[in-house]
């Protein structure tokens, strides 16, 4: 792929995660400085469907990303997404107030990582296989979503979410944060992707938080926000808290 085709490949990514809506040459020619024709886009957008990247729905004359371009956009082209002051704020506040056992820090963490991604967030507790969920009609509020198949399929897999728990927890050991994308998701829902990364909770317990989400996530700040909590959750300070707040 030509460093051309990786712009035009990023920015109809990105135009697509806002809008849901397919995204055509004309539209990356007027929202982006490529100093390009809308018949060049237009030619190297067709080159990028014949390398798989993107696809063309039948109903549109706009463009959408495949599984293969969003997997190439996550490896090559995204950025982590730094979180302002405000939203590490809020993180930290959130775990700050639980004073109970771990297994309230865990709710607390999936409730609060919800509000921040606007997306379905998952986290259990592998020692006694204890899982929480928070977001549900944040994720069912995406267009992808509408058709009653899909919501079927989405509260099937989270019904059975303990039998996937080995495959959602593996991941590279090179990697803090997993990212599945599409069909590579281990709850069998291909319209959904998910960035998982495992945990350890201040009492000891080992731990898993997931960020589920349309193919159109935003990848990179679902990246951060997991790496950020990972961090908290990890530091000195987040133990010392949690053994002063256990009941004596």
């Amino acid at each position: 792929m030509t460093k051309r085709q990786e712009k035009i490949l990023s920015a109809v990514i990105k135009k697509y995660i806002q809008t849901a809506e397919p995204v055509g040459s004309k539209i990356i020619a007027e929202k982006h400085s490529f100093k390009l024709s809308t018949a060049t886009i237009r030619n190297e957008m067709k080159e990028l469907e014949n390398l798989g990247y993107i696809t063309h729905p039948h109903t549109s004359a706009g463009r959408i990303p495949t599984d293969k371009g969003y997997r190439f956009f996550v490896d090559t082209l995204m950025k982590e997404r730094s979180l302002s002051v405000d939203e590490q704020r809020q993180l930290q506040t959130e775990l700050l107030k639980t004073k109970a056992k771990y297994n309230r820090l865990a709710r607390t963490t999936a409730r609060a990582l919800s509000h921040l991604s606007n997306n379905l967030v998952i986290s259990g507790i592998l020692d006694s296989d204890e899982i929480w969920e928070a977001g549900m009609p944040k994720l069912l509020k995406n267009p992808e979503f509408q058709d009653s198949e899909e919501i079927y399929n989405i509260a099937e897999a989270l019904d059975l979410l303990d039998e996937h728990l080995e495959d959602i927890c593996s991941k590279d050991k090179d990697k803090s944060v997993k990212v599945y994308i599409g069909k590579e998701n281990p709850l069998n829902v291909e319209n959904c992707s998910m960035v998982v990364s495992q945990i350890k909770y201040p009492s000891g317990q080992k731990g898993f938080i997931a960020i589920i989400g349309p193919k159109r996530m935003k990848y990179g700040k679902n990246v951060s926000l997991l790496k950020h909590i990972t961090k908290l959750l990890g530091s000195g300070l987040m133990v010392i808290l949690f053994i002063n707040f256990l009941p004596i």
